[in-house]
């Protein structure tokens, strides 16, 4: 599957996929919902969700936009997605055309364009989606190779323990073609090159208690990625130590950047 166009996604297992998707929404959906605020998702409106996974985001496009509004959600696999009310299509973004419903007022993605190496092609497929007027919304991460700070802990060797498995599950999607700093690196210039007007991005950032909703993460990625993570030099008995450190509410770290980055396409005309 891993050719020179294509990622392979480098998350398997039924179980952890499934918490995965939980955690990431416990964490990633406040951010969210912070940037349809301040956007203003209006009522009636046509939206498409892309990479739609659990359908949290699809749900709450759902209540904003109204018994008026309709909600397309998409994914590769649609077996976790429950968004009642919304149209749930397979679909491969990088190769199927635009599904039914558009041109679309609002389209969002998160954490989805980082896995695939065609993403500025499929920036512009998006932009081609949308209504005059409507606006792209897509957020990404922003973590480097150099791990995730920590804050408080038991001491130095645990924080070194943790920075090098957070860098490392950064270089192991780096390996497989994810690029998880591209969000933080080029998203921005890339809506610009697509001829998307008012382009603004905004960076939040937080930190996250051992134990708490943040700390999930780390310990599926720690069974997620078991292999990779031995392959880099991790012991088991290294990851039991990660997810004890995780779990300890004396440690605290920052968690992945969300960079939401929002663009409107031109009205008619070209006008504002």
């Amino acid at each position: 599957m891993s050719t020179a166009c294509e990622t392979q996604y480098a998350f398997h297992g039924a179980v952890e996929v499934n918490d995965q998707l939980d955690a990431l929404e416990t964490m990633l959906d406040p951010g969210t919902a912070e940037c349809f605020r301040a956007q203003g998702i209006p009522a009636g409106a046509r939206c498409w969700e892309v990479g739609a996974g659990g359908g949290s985001i699809a749900r709450h496009l759902m209540a904003l936009t109204g018994p008026g509004g309709r909600v397309v959600a998409t994914d590769i696999d649609t077996s976790r997605t429950v968004a009642p009310g919304a149209e749930i299509l397979r679909h491969d973004v990088r190769r199927d055309p635009a599904p039914p419903g558009g041109p679309f007022d609002v389209i969002h993605a998160r954490w989805v364009l980082m896995h695939l190496p065609e993403r500025r092609a499929v920036i512009r497929r998006l932009v081609d989606a949308l209504a005059p007027g409507g606006r792209l919304i897509i957020e990404e991460s922003a973590v480097t190779s150099d791990g995730l700070p920590v804050l408080t802990g038991s001491g130095p060797a645990d924080a070194d323990l943790f920075r090098r498995f957070t860098g490392a599950v950064v270089r192991i999607l780096a390996d497989v073609g994810a690029d998880p700093q591209w969000g933080a690196r080029d998203l921005h210039a890339a809506m610009v090159e697509s001829s998307l007007q008012d382009v603004q991005s905004i960076h939040r950032a937080e930190s996250w208690t051992g134990g708490g909703p943040g700390s999930r993460l780390h310990d599926i990625h720690t069974r997620q990625l078991r292999e990779p993570l031995r392959s880099l030099g991790f012991t088991d008995g290294d990851l039991a130590r990660v997810r004890r450190i995780a779990a300890d509410p004396g440690f605290s770290a920052m968690w992945y950047p969300l960079v939401s980055t929002c663009g409107r396409k031109a009205a008619r005309g070209g006008q504002h």
